[in-house]
């Protein structure tokens, strides 16, 4: 198989701007302890067929997939769903491809326990290497299936039979749509083991880049979200949180508020207050005097923010080896270099606040949710309820965006709760943006300590990382992981916070480094109980453990005096992250960095694989540091990718832009701000992120094409490596190494 390197996009992003704290919660499962793992990290039913590919091991069914109706007309499912990332329009492609059916003629549903199977979360990467290869080889099946139903009819053989646009065709011309060569075949079989594929080199659809089919009503101001759902008789209702995790509420100005023009109902029920009225703007004002008169007992204060990784280390943690290789004979250390590095809690500041809609008609619940996982969400929403799984649907609706756990899954418990008062009306919850702030589930604060060692030959001999992280997944598994559930009167148990399994991994995700290292010794101290609420974040810890490791190779690579790219190269055994690495440098011009340096410029390369599993991308940035405001501009840069089979390749490109971006945002900018009276970062004002004015003038990325090779997850696979390409240009730009992120501000007006 050979690699293709196709034709760079590069873009000025600028031009872009156009378009439970300090208490001991105890709780059990009746799960043994390897599937309340499993459970808590995807959110899958278990496996049923591993000799499947994809997802289809778990939902084998063939009809789970596609449908085609008696007309022709084909209907494909997905249990992912869109976030933002073109996912629907890639999977799409996929199954358009092997049916031979035009993207266009295909309806396509996603996200819906009533109507689409069950594939847990859309997480981690996983929605094109997983659904997409599930749909890659049900729509391969189901075309064979179609072509010997019309080669039965016509009385042929099948191998003389063609397929286009939904048609099959026989030599002689005769033809017939898909719905008729079906007559008497039933698509509620097993999938098999094995699939005839078209041959890489013949696709169509796959590789090339499809309009994304999302993007006209989101650029024409359409109903494109949830936040944009009117149903008719809709309410509107607003929620008042507590002041502060812990607290309780003593007594609420409830007949005040109930008095005031448009409202229909306030809920009280143990520390949980919301309010309904007839539009959005009765809703927020009654809100706004029912949380004026609320009276709360403070609860647990938070640790101070300054203190908050020695705070971390010294709580109780389960200490995990995720890697220990010894080689006999290696070579004695000659240098050895001892680093710590620390991360902040990161908000997920989705730039709309999270809403969800939900209705109970005639005992049936029916909530329209942007949760990146609806099935989980519906187990979760069903407990809370006490109403049985089968009452409860959950539909994927899109909102502005997550790539984690925000307060999506919150608000629709929300809505649900609400709905549950107000039988036969719709009702819209949206959070305000202080609440959606104070409770989301943050990023976790990380901590990490370095030591490794050069041999005289100059490669490394020894390498020890250690790690301290909370939970990266508390994701709906059950209903006491929703902030509303643990609010009520009779309040839910979240249970309890575990680590997720490698080799997905959680604040071990990327910890184990790829390169080949003769020692290695690897350990994630995991904490079950932290002070802040914490859950998943793009790319959960493969962004700090990444710049760890990355700043490590260029300080190694000084002290053996090689170029970061070659000693790179010197320790990796991988053919194709050789390939990224010397395609990202090409592109570059890393050889000719030097040439060019000025004042106050930095240049930094750093490489990652995503979970060491999925893609490739090594990555070149150019900074200008600017001394008078301690402000990082980065100058360009220069990205390769190896995700396999690509299938959209503006898809990629946009998801490896973005996530530069997103990466650079949060080692630059983003921290939360807390302290004993609770959490600080309520707007935009206390959370800096990245502005327009400070994005990348320049990004070329470069991908590599590996036609007919497995589908691998690209969308949180350059946040690593950006990471660890900042810390290394800017170590370069100052002459001096920064560890604690996020990097800009101050310290470097010096």
């Amino acid at each position: 198989m050979t690699a293709q390197v196709t034709e760079t996009g590069t873009i000025d992003l600028r031009r872009r701007a156009t378009l439970g704290a300090g208490a001991l919660v105890l709780g059990f499962s009746m799960l043994p302890r390897p599937a309340r793992a499993e459970f808590n990290a995807m959110g899958v039913p278990p496996v049923a067929d591993k000799a499947l590919a994809g997802s289809l091991k778990t939902n084998p069914m063939l009809d789970a997939w596609i449908r085609i109706a008696a007309d022709g007309k084909v209907t494909v499912f997905t249990g992912k769903v869109e976030l933002g990332t073109g996912v629907r329009t890639a999977l799409l492609q996929i199954a358009a491809e092997q049916l031979d059916v035009a993207p266009a003629a295909i309806d396509f549903i996603t996200g819906d326990t009533g109507r689409t199977p069950n594939e847990g979360y859309t997480a981690g990467s996983h929605t094109i290497a997983d659904s997409g290869t599930a749909l890659l080889h049900a729509a391969a099946q189901v075309r064979a299936l179609v072509v010997q139903g019309a080669a039965a009819q016509w009385k042929v053989a099948p191998d003389n039979l063609s397929t286009r646009a939904g048609t099959i065709i026989a030599p002689d011309g005769r033809n017939m749509h898909y719905g008729q060569a079906l007559r008497g075949i039933d698509l509620h079989r097993a999938a098999q083991a094995k699939s005839v594929l078209k041959e890489a080199g013949a696709y169509t659809v796959i590789g090339s880049s499809l309009p994304r089919v999302d993007i006209p009503a989101k650029l024409t101001g359409g109903a494109s979200y949830v936040q944009d759902m009117r149903l008719p008789r809709m309410v509107h209702a607003r929620v008042v949180r507590p002041p502060a995790y812990g607290a309780r509420l003593l007594s609420a100005g409830i007949q005040a508020a109930g008095r005031m023009a448009g409202v229909l109902k306030v809920l009280v029920d143990g520390n949980y207050l919301a309010v309904v009225a007839d539009d959005e703007w009765q809703a927020i004002l009654a809100m706004r005097a029912l949380s004026a008169g609320a009276k709360w007992a403070r609860g647990p204060v938070l640790p101070a923010a300054a203190s908050i990784h020695a705070t971390l280390r010294a709580l109780p943690a389960q200490d995990i080896v995720v890697e220990d290789k010894r080689a006999p004979g290696g070579g004695a250390a000659v240098t050895t270099i001892k680093n710590r590095y620390t991360k902040q809690y990161v908000l997920h500041g989705s730039i709309g606040p999270s809403c969800s809609v939900a209705l109970l008609d005639d005992g049936k619940l029916t909530v329209w949710t942007h949760t990146q996982g609806v099935y989980p969400l519906r187990a979760a929403i069903a407990e809370m309820l006490s109403m049985p799984l089968v009452a409860v649907r959950c539909i994927h609706t899109e909102s502005a965006g997550c790539y984690g756990q925000n307060g999506a899954d919150d608000v629709a418990a929300d809505a649900a709760l609400v709905a549950r008062a107000m039988p036969g009306r719709p009702v819209r919850v949206q959070l305000m943006r202080d609440q959606e702030n104070q409770w989301e589930p943050y990023a976790p604060a990380m901590s990490t300590e370095l030591s490794a060692s050069l041999d005289a030959g100059g490669k490394v001999c020894d390498w020890h990382y250690e790690l301290w992280s909370g939970s990266h997944n508390e994701r709906p598994g059950n209903a006491g992981k929703l902030i509303p559930a643990q609010l009520l009167a009779k309040p839910f148990t979240p249970s309890p916070s575990l680590p997720m399994p490698m080799p997905e991994g959680g604040g071990d995700r990327n910890a184990a480094p790829l390169y080949a290292f003769a020692n290695s010794k690897v350990i994630n101290h995991f904490l079950p109980v932290t002070p802040l609420r914490t859950s998943a974040m793009r790319s959960l810890g493969a962004h700090i453990n990444l710049f760890a490791i990355e700043g490590m190779m260029d300080e190694l690579a000084a002290a053996a005096r090689a170029d970061p790219v070659e000693f790179r190269l010197r320790h990796l055994e991988d053919p194709r992250a050789r390939d990224a690495i010397r395609a990202a440098a090409s592109k570059f011009g890393w050889d000719k960095r030097e040439r060019q340096r000025r004042r106050d410029h930095g240049f930094g390369f750093a490489f990652g694989q995503y979970k060491n599993l999925m893609a490739y991308v090594a990555l070149a940035v150019e900074i200008r540091i600017e001394r008078s405001t301690g402000a990082v501009q980065i100058v360009r840069v220069a990205a390769a990718v190896d995700c396999g089979q690509g299938v959209n390749p503006d898809g990629i490109r946009n998801q490896i832009e973005g996530g530069i971006l997103q990466s650079a945002s949060w080692t630059l900018y983003e921290r939360l701000r807390f302290g004993p009276d609770g959490i600080a970062s309520i707007d935009w004002a206390s959370y800096p992120i990245m502005r327009y004015s400070n994005v990348p003038a320049r990004v070329d990325v470069v991908l590599i094409d590996r036609p007919g090779a497995p589908f691998l997850g690209v969308a949180e696979a350059a946040q690593g490596p950006m990471a660890g390409a900042l810390g290394n240009a800017l170590a370069d730009a100052t002459g001096k190494r920064w560890r604690d992120l996020p990097l800009a501000g101050p310290q470097l007006m010096a």
